[in-house]
Formats: structure tokens, C-alpha cells, sequence
């Protein structure tokens, strides 16, 4: 897909220098991955182990009478 963007002077170069990248559009990609990465992680952070909408599993009572228990 094209697109035009625009951009901070210095913001470019910086993500350059730092990436080593030089094409503009391979430096975007990598930024826009590491972008959705990161707000990736943070929603499953601010899950905080739970999943409010999950129901409660049913629990067995271990069969007594299997000596394999």
C-alpha cells in the first residue's frame, strides 16, 4: 500500500542512526511492528492474568476407588 506521511525532521534521522536502516519504508515497517508489539504486551499486562468473561472450570473429585490414584 502507498501512502504519504510526514514526518519530524530529526525524528527520522535519529530512528536511522539507531536502526541502521536507510530505507524509509523498511524503517517504517519495523516501527509499525514494533509498535503493535508493544501495545500487544501492554493489553495482555493489563489483563493481569484473568479473563473477567471465562467461566469457572467444574471440578472432579478423584475416583477412589483407582488404585492408579
Amino acid at each position: 500500500m502507498r501512502t504519504t506521511i510526514v514526518l519530524d525532521d530529526d525524528l527520522l534521522p535519529r530512528a536511522q542512526a539507531c536502526t541502521g536502516f536507510r530505507q524509509k519504508s523498511a524503517l517504517v515497517r519495523v516501527a509499525l511492528k514494533a509498535l503493535i508489539e508493544r501495545e500487544s504486551a501492554r493489553r495482555l499486562a493489563r489483563l493481569g492474568g484473568s479473563e473477567p468473561g471465562l467461566r469457572k472450570a467444574g471440578r472432579r473429585r478423584p475416583n477412589r476407588r483407582d488404585p492408579g490414584q
